[in-house]
């Protein structure tokens, strides 16, 4: 049965969708005057300044033609920390600029490897920085950016320093592959400095299972505060003081604690907490350890919070399906909020409605629904699968979905079984021979979504991005009947060609998820879509970055090659100047455009204007 489309659907923001701006990343300036962030405001991510006071203009700061990541304030006020990637790509390196632009200097960029901006360690101009080399090894260095000098104070594989205290005395290192993280407290002394391990190094919560992602210190650097899950199913915000045991200072049955963030003082912690998908604050004032909920923010959810140097103010990266990522400033005291920055909300932008599904073991998945408006009948669906796989499909801006259901198909972004924000053993469910279930958790989806009458059973497709990618050619492949058509975005076709040609550091972190390349050679055959290409029966779209080291431009060039020999119909699409991500507007026009036309071709739409 075709769908009836009423009235057309010209009333959505899409092609307004297309060329929203974001901005990312912000952090206030030392005295609270501005705020620094990233926006592709006018076509690429570059970093611009907002003034905090009324009817100010913004400017850009110039840091040459590479898109910017992240961006950071020094504590004088007189120096920001850019985070830029060349061609798109992994290999980020640092700069440092003036707010107004000029002095511009390279930090760090190691020979083909990747560095990354941590932080200013709140001592004159120096900041942390994480080296990772071509070979695999991380190097955490301080560098000055006034006089361009370096130290290197720890080194190793799967390692990333947390943080640093003050006197650059005490250090936190996380070491560890994803999902099964842990945090030690290093001793740094002047002549040892650059040891491996550095002296003194100690773990933090010893013998307790699950992974520690995040932590601070203290000024003093006594305390140190992590976000962790180990020893319990969801995340929480624990302290360690020396030479006493953990202390758990916020957990809820119901969330998991998302990010936090530590004044310069160390008064206070405003604490961000996933509650289903959405975002709710409290502050933390650590004196009394008493959490202090915050109003619900103008935003469906928060993926960035930094606090001001005095600790009164909070700036928030924020965003909703309709409203793309602006930058809101929140008073801790009276917990008010002030929209500061961003392109203004798409009037008419379709919501999200939270569904539940059990799987075929009884296992129950969460997941995003998006019905396209002034349809009668059951729509065509595409069930688009997000990448970490530890990732989460959240109530985010997305263009593709805006765009999508102006054409009249619907989406449904489901949670299977390995992702983020539902605990640990949610997360785990998927490691290793548990990941045929997360692919057959695809299916069950499909099965829900078919119930509640929604979609059109012969009129579904099946789109995901980088680990989504991968996950939508082995649902391709394991249930060949199920879909119309199949998009692959970033994703991994082949396990053994994605451990010999993807980064060192991305290979060795993965073996926890998929399995050894050596030890787990069979398991990782089962495991590669590329193997059973023979079941492949649907229409596919293969869209990669050229510059992508993460999952290299093979894992694509093999899938088109393949289907192809097959006589299966394969498109591709190849951006020479992005890597894993899609960071220019143009491009993103471009991507959007190609996978709604040849969606809508693929579905047989009709009706839709």
């Amino acid at each position: 049965m075709t769908p009836e489309i009423i009235g057309g659907l010209s009333h959505l923001p899409s092609a307004a969708s297309l060329t929203a701006w974001s901005c990312l990343a912000p952090a206030l300036a030392p005295d609270d005057s501005a705020v620094a962030f990233v926006s592709d405001r006018d076509g690429s991510p570059r970093v611009w300044i907002q003034p905090v006071g009324e009817d100010a203009e913004a400017w850009v700061v110039d840091t040459g033609p590479q898109p910017a990541v992240d961006v950071s304030w020094a504590p004088t006020g007189a120096r920001l920390a850019v985070l830029l990637a060349p061609g798109g790509g992994e290999h980020t390196q640092v700069w440092t600029v003036r707010p107004h632009g000029g002095d511009l200097r390279l930090l760090s960029a190691p020979a083909g490897g990747s560095a990354a901006l941590v932080r200013w360690t709140g001592r004159g101009e120096e900041v942390l920085v994480a080296e990772t080399s071509a070979a695999g090894h991380t190097h955490a260095v301080l560098a000055d950016a006034a006089t361009g000098g370096r130290q290197v104070i720890a080194t190793g594989r799967l390692l990333w320093p947390a943080a640093i205290s003050r006197d650059h005395a005490t250090m936190l290192l996380r070491r560890g592959p994803r999902g099964r993280r842990h945090m030690y407290v290093a001793t740094l002394v002047a002549e040892a400095l650059g040891a491996h391990p550095p002296s003194g190094e100690r773990p933090l919560l010893p013998g307790l299972p699950g992974s520690t992602d995040a932590g601070a210190l203290s000024p003093d650097g006594r305390t140190a505060y992590v976000v962790s899950d180990a020893g319990r199913d969801r995340a929480a915000l624990l302290a360690v003081r020396q030479g006493a045991d953990a202390v758990v200072l916020a957990e809820r049955p119901d969330a998991e604690l998302d990010r936090f963030a530590l004044s310069a003082d160390g008064r206070r912690a405003l604490l961000v907490w996933n509650e289903h998908g959405r975002s709710g604050l409290d502050v933390l004032e650590l004196e009394t350890e008493q959490p202090r909920p915050l109003p619900p923010p103008p935003a469906d959810v928060v993926t960035s919070a930094r606090i001001s140097w005095d600790g009164t103010l909070a700036v928030l990266a924020a965003e909703s399906p309709g409203d793309p990522s602006h930058v809101l400033l929140c008073d801790l005291d009276r917990g008010g909020y002030r929209r500061v920055a961003g392109a203004g909300r798409l009037a008419t932008a379709a919501g999200a409605e939270l569904v539940r599904f059990p799987a075929r073991d009884g296992l129950v998945l969460a997941a995003w629904l998006y019905r396209p408006p002034h349809v009668l009948g059951p729509a065509p669906f595409l069930v688009f699968l997000h990448g970490g796989p530890e990732d989460q499909e959240r109530p985010t801006f997305n263009p593709l979905y805006q765009n999508l259901l102006a054409a009249g198909i619907g989406v449904l972004a489901p949670n299977v079984r390995g992702s983020g924000g539902y605990g640990r053993a949610f997360r785990q469910a998927d490691d290793r021979e548990l990941r045929f279930r997360a692919v057959d958790d695809v299916a069950d989806c499909v099965a829900g979504l078919v119930r509640t009458g929604a979609a059109a059973r012969d009129r579904i497709a099946c789109m995901g991005w980088s680990y989504g990618g991968y996950l939508t050619l082995a649902a391709l492949v394991t249930h060949p009947g199920l879909f119309r058509a199949g998009v692959t975005v970033s994703g991994i076709a082949d396990f053994e060609t994605f451990y010999a040609r993807s980064e060192p550091w991305i290979a060795a972190a993965a073996i926890s998820e998929y399995g050894h390349p050596e030890t787990d050679r069979d398991l990782l055959r089962a495991l590669s879509p590329l193997r059973a290409f023979d079941r492949l029966a649907a229409p596919l779209l293969v869209v990669h970055g050229a510059h992508d080291t993460n999952v290299p431009l093979y894992e694509a060039e093999q899938v088109v090659d393949a289907a192809t020999a097959r006589g299966v119909p394969c498109d591709h699409l190849f951006f020479e100047d992005e890597g894993h991500e899609i960071r220019r507007i143009g491009n993103r026009i471009s991507f959007v455009t190609k996978v709604v036309d040849w969606l809508t071709n693929r579905l047989h739409i009709h009706g839709a204007g």
